[in-house]
């Protein structure tokens, strides 16, 4: 995820969840379990779905 977000140069910011709680406490308050979750104005795209990323990047 972070490799193709850089190539594409899309700014990002990586959050933790194994090394911070708050991060955890945010996945767990948006209803999930596991990770990839990116958010991309306010829609949540779980797992490397390149399709769907380049979809909320376009809008």
């Amino acid at each position: 995820m972070k490799a193709w977000l850089s190539q594409k140069q899309i700014p990002f910011t990586e959050k933790n969840v194994r090394e911070d709680q708050a991060a955890l406490d945010e996945l767990k308050r948006m209803g999930f379990n596991s990770v990839p979750v990116t958010v991309i104005n306010g829609q949540r795209i779980v797992g490397f779905d390149q399709e769907q990323l380049a979809k909320a990047l376009a809008s």
